[in-house]
């Protein structure tokens, strides 16, 4: 009786499971589900759990509650300035209303509510790139531009029960058949600006440069002046150290040229030199002139032997103060060109003659006394 009663109640058991199990649904956190019987929403859960229907009567819907993302094929606007230009973007939208968006996209679900969403983003898009110059759509600060659509597509999905979150462009370029004329167009630009910088830079250098090079002539004149002054103070100082050398010893300066032509003349790779032994040239190689050197100076006249003045009368100071010495030669007079003192228009100090060069003293001859006639 028992087994029989077991055996009738199995059946029973598992019909009650099965309508338990149909009663029964699981709503994820990630979703949004609406309970319909018959078409007709008799319950909106989204809430995560666990809910209870109507076994065979309700039917339960799910839609995901995320963050869905909806990226824009590219397409052609025209700005203001009708540039034309390449945009396509990307939007972020998220089911708001379960109930109005079942009854707008009905069936079709996600993929059909995507459909129905890339038009009024692409409208949205056009609608403000259309408003705003070229400049403005191709600058890096397109944030507001940004903002103002996803604002116009926000408040043009609400009949779709659905809230567009966020809307980035993600390219924003010139058509394909105008990039090369632009890039042209730019390229021409940057060179002009170049040619002009180029011909600044030109200017300005040639400028440094004329500069430059009146300063090197004006330098190098005047230091030429300069040199050309010290170089004619000191041939005359030379020449006035010879003339003092040639007054003292005219024999030692004729030896010490001829000397020097020698040398000068009787080398091996010169040319050959005619000419007549007996001549002038050749005095020094006959003889060595030792009769001409070092001549005796004369002695110096006895003070009022020659003079109208009596002996032992002195003579006024002013007329023996500067008074060449006996034996004394005069020492020459240095001047430039212009006949001024050497080193008084150049800023040229000479160097005083050396002693050694200055004119020896001369010894006065002493003649001895006459002898006394004899008484």
């Amino acid at each position: 009786m028992n087994r029989a009663i077991s055996l009738l109640a199995l059946p029973f058991l598992v019909v009650v499971a099965v309508l338990a199990i149909s009663a029964l649904y699981i709503v994820d956190v990630r979703e949004k589900a609406l309970v319909l019987r018959f078409g007709e929403v008799v319950e909106v859960r989204e809430e995560p759990g666990l809910g209870v229907k109507v076994p065979f009567l309700d039917n339960v819907v799910k839609y995901d509650a995320r963050i869905l993302g909806l990226p824009t094929p590219p397409m052609e606007v025209t700005p203001l300035d009708d540039r034309r230009l390449v945009v396509d973007a990307f939007a972020r939208w998220q089911i708001t209303d379960v109930v109005q968006f079942r009854r707008a996209v009905g069936g079709g679900g996600i993929e059909f509510a995507q459909s129905r969403l890339e038009p009024i983003v692409t409208n949205a898009i056009r609608q403000v790139l259309g408003s705003v110059p070229s400049t403005t759509v191709l600058s890096d600060d397109r944030t507001a531009l940004m903002n103002r659509i996803r604002d116009l597509a926000r408040e043009d999905a609400k009949d779709l029960g659905i809230r567009v979150i966020d809307l980035r462009l993600t390219r924003t370029d010139l058509p394909e058949q105008n990039l090369t004329a632009t890039y042209a167009r730019m390229r021409a630009e940057r060179e002009r600006e170049a040619a002009d910088e180029i011909a600044r830079g030109g200017e300005a250098a040639q400028r440094v440069r004329a500069a430059a090079d009146r300063t090197v002539v004006e330098l190098t004149s005047e230091a030429r002046k300069r040199a050309e002054v010290v170089r004619g103070e000191a041939d005359a100082r030379r020449n006035a150290i010879y003339a003092d050398a040639f007054g003292r010893d005219p024999e030692f300066f004729a030896f010490t040229r001829s000397m020097t032509s020698y040398e000068r003349a009787l080398r091996g790779e010169n040319s050959s030199l005619v000419i007549q032994p007996q001549g002038e040239f050749f005095d020094y190689l006959r003889n060595d002139g030792s009769e001409r050197a070092n001549p005796v100076p004369a002695p110096a006249p006895k003070a009022g032997a020659e003079t109208g003045t009596e002996t032992g009368a002195e003579e006024p100071a002013a007329e023996t103060e500067g008074a060449l010495q006996p034996g004394e030669t005069p020492a020459p007079t240095e001047t430039n060109r212009e006949g001024q003192p050497l080193g008084s228009n150049a800023g040229v100090t000479l160097t005083p003659l050396p002693e050694t060069l200055a004119s020896p003293p001369q010894e006065e001859s002493v003649v001895p006394p006459a002898p006394a006639p004899a008484d």
